[in-house]
């Protein structure tokens, strides 16, 4: 007996966000009329988008796993972002700052400014441009980052409840998106963009970003969260209606079970194999919550993903 197909109903969709106008090749996000992968693909919205970390400094807390796949280019944020590009398939470079931490070295805006002109050269991809979450660093960097990338339309963040207002001029005067970020909670999250539009900031240009859980810590509440906010998007809910994107990276590299060696744990595998899985798993994982946009590391868990993606989506249009 033939079954009929799954098609469910809403009555919205997600805002659609084109960003890299300029000079960067253009990349539309969002855009779903129905959750991920629940009927016909075309009201799916855009294919989900892999942003490929790149650091203003070289990191001295990556694991060996991670960090050998980048070693050869983390004095030079150019080559890293084309080998991001070129190599590991990044559909967007996301230049995380994490050089001007005054818990780290502490660099000036002078550093961040010359890091991002380097990149904006090195690639033709958009770019989204992330702070070291300082505020007060931030705040004094990001407006002259912002300037440098002026015309180029990126993704510029993040803005909190206590950090938005800098943020959101910038991005509305040099004509870039925003990213709003709020911890998992859906009324802290509508309350960032309450504020953002508060200040004349239109919502169609902002990507939302709530704290990621990474795989086994947390990250079965990280998917509750988002899909009710991609529920209440498709539901009516225009405070909720933004594109989203998820620090995959980042937080699976955090586990334990991601980079310890297996000589400090036997029964788990080589790391080599395992680190990537566990990146690679969380990025799956959050894909059916609704994410538009994973921030990734590891090449082969992008490979991994971009696959999996392929697999549900087709070829690339």
């Amino acid at each position: 007996m033939d079954l009929p197909p799954l098609k469910d109903a809403y009555s919205s969709t997600v805002n659609e966000i084109t960003v890299g106008t300029g000079g960067r090749k253009p990349l539309a996000i969002g855009g779903a009329r129905t959750v991920p992968y629940g009927g016909v693909r075309e009201a799916t919205g855009r294919r989900p988008r892999i942003a490929v970390d790149v650091l203003d400094v070289a990191p001295t807390d990556w694991p060996p796993v991670l960090a050998e796949a980048y070693r050869d280019v983390f004095d030079d944020a150019g080559a890293w972002a084309r080998k991001a590009v070129e190599e590991v398939g990044a559909d967007l470079v996301c230049l995380k700052f994490d050089g001007i931490d005054p818990d780290g070295d502490d660099r000036d805006a002078d550093h961040a400014v010359a890091v991002t002109r380097k990149v904006l050269e090195a690639v033709d991809v958009p770019l989204i441009l992330w702070g070291c979450g300082s505020n007060p660093k931030d705040n004094a960097v990001l407006p002259k980052v912002s300037e440098a990338a002026k015309g180029e339309n990126v993704f510029i963040g993040t803005a909190t409840e206590d950090n938005y207002k800098g943020l959101t001029a910038i991005a509305m005067a040099d004509g870039h998106c925003l990213i709003a970020e709020a911890p998992l909670d859906i009324n802290i999250a509508k309350q960032v963009n309450v504020l953002i539009s508060d200040m004349g900031f239109p919502l169609e240009r902002v990507l939302m970003y709530q704290s990621t859980g990474g795989l086994g810590y947390g990250i079965e509440y990280a998917y509750s969260i988002q899909e009710r906010e991609r529920l209440a998007a498709l539901g009516g809910d225009t405070l909720m209606a933004m594109p989203v994107i998820c620090d995959c990276g980042t937080e699976a590299w955090r586990a334990k079970e991601a980079k310890a060696p297996a000589a400090d744990a036997p029964d788990w595998g080589n790391e080599a194999r395992r680190g990537p899985l566990w990146e690679a798993v969380t990025a799956v994982d959050l894909l059916h919550s609704g994410v538009d946009i994973l921030r990734m590391r590891h090449p082969e868990a992008v490979a991994n993903v971009k696959a999996y993606v392929t697999c549900l989506w087709g070829d690339e249009p």
